[in-house]
């Protein structure tokens, strides 16, 4: 804007939904659709790791700053899978790239700020393993409200029980895995080439 100030043009979602339903499937797909795109899972990521680390280079023995995965996925797409079963200090180490889309690290006399500019897609599980219908959002989100309003847009996937979607995708499964390739569809499915060019020109508006 005129007066410095920079407004966020990159989207945080997250993916809430009952087990069984597809989130890391989705996430993983949008990992090799995306130009740019780091898939990791949150139990086996560190604060460190998702931001970056402080390292001695092996040949000189100096230090070095080494970027995570926000930094490797600047300009484009950080695909976070079991975003609820990280530990709250690691969570809180996203908290300004999700919000300022930067990277500030002081460790070992360096001092300096990195770009993060990615958006952030997150699954994670509800507080009950399951989400419960008969009790409010609030209570089946188990996630900070601090780092929840940086999320722009929220998801909600739930498994319904219904017996004709259950055999259907019983059926499904089980010819992928016989047959190594998916059954015939009634539709024709968007190649991955097209829905990058379509995001492409999205973001130009």
């Amino acid at each position: 804007m005129d007066d410095g100030m920079k407004i966020r043009g990159d989207v945080n979602i997250c993916l809430m939904g009952d087990p069984g339903v597809a989130k890391s499937q989705l996430l993983k797909h949008i990992s090799t659709i995306a130009p740019r795109a780091v898939y990791t899972s949150g139990k086996g990521s560190s604060g460190v790791g998702l931001t970056a680390a402080v390292l001695k280079d092996p040949h000189t023995g100096e230090l070095v700053l080494e970027g995570g995965s926000l930094v490797l996925a600047d300009m484009g797409i950080c695909c976070i899978d079991e975003f609820d079963k990280m530990d709250d200090t690691d969570r809180t180490a996203i908290h300004e790239v999700m919000e300022q889309q930067t990277i500030s690290i002081a460790k070992a006399g360096i001092t300096t700020t990195l770009n993060a500019r990615t958006s952030i897609l997150a699954a994670a599980n509800p507080a009950y393993g399951r989400y419960n219908p008969y009790k409010s959002p609030v209570e089946n989100i188990n996630l900070p409200a601090a780092l929840l309003s940086r999320f722009d847009l929220m998801f909600l996937l739930l498994d319904r029980a219904d017996i004709d979607k259950d055999r259907s995708l019983a059926e499904h499964i089980t010819h992928v895995h016989r047959f190594n390739s998916h059954p015939d569809l009634e539709f024709e499915a968007l190649s991955p080439e097209f829905l990058r060019s379509y995001v492409s020109m999205a973001k130009k508006y």
